[in-house]
């Protein structure tokens, strides 16, 4: 499962794409410095959106990626299937995110790294969720969902990645999670092999 992702704009670039969207993305936090980083992954902190409550605005915070699960193990990924979200949901934003597959080359010993991009678009939104715990404030996970076609040949899962026309829809609990949450069409997403 997605264990790291990209995001090289800045939160300017980020609050200008929501506007396209009418979304109106608040800094109640002041506007977060965002470094251009090929690899966030797990326990690191990332920005997400989530609506402010009470409003029809949103607003971009940076959050940790996981938090303890029963066995103390992070949980940075999330099962999807037959679960509303009816409350606590955040946009991840990102620019790519990474799977890993198995060496294709015999005497390899790192597996093959794949980052995936959107076609056209210089972002994209995972949809999350966020709670606060004891020991890490608030924190974020990625909702997986069975893959679509431009993920299946490299892994058996994918996180979900949302239609940018339904960025508003996933930050308003009061609208069906499940009808949010469905694979993009093949050949939506690119894939290239890096590092």
């Amino acid at each position: 499962m997605c264990n790291d992702y990209r995001l090289m704009v800045d939160a300017a670039s980020i609050a200008k794409d929501f506007a396209d969207l009418k979304i109106k993305i608040r800094f109640g936090e002041g506007i977060p410095n965002l470094e251009a980083r090929e690899d966030i992954k797990i326990t690191d902190i990332g920005p997400i959106v989530r609506a402010i409550d009470g409003a029809q605005d949103a607003e971009l915070v940076q959050r940790r990626w996981s938090w303890p699960g029963p066995n103390k193990r992070p949980v940075y990924n999330f099962r999807s299937e037959g679960r509303e979200f009816t409350s606590n949901r955040c946009l991840i934003v990102a620019d790519g995110f990474y799977e890993f597959t198995n060496p294709t080359e015999p005497k390899k010993k790192r597996k093959d790294k794949w980052l995936f991009t959107k076609k056209d678009e210089p972002i994209f939104c995972i949809a999350g969720i966020w709670r606060e715990t004891p020991e890490m404030g608030h924190a974020f996970t990625m909702l997986t969902m069975e893959p679509g076609p431009d993920i299946a040949p490299y892994h058996d899962r994918q996180i979900v990645i949302l239609e940018r026309n339904a960025w508003a829809e996933w930050l308003d609990p009061t609208v069906s999670a499940k009808s949010l949450i469905k694979p993009l069409s093949a050949g939506t997403l690119t894939v290239e092999q890096v590092g």
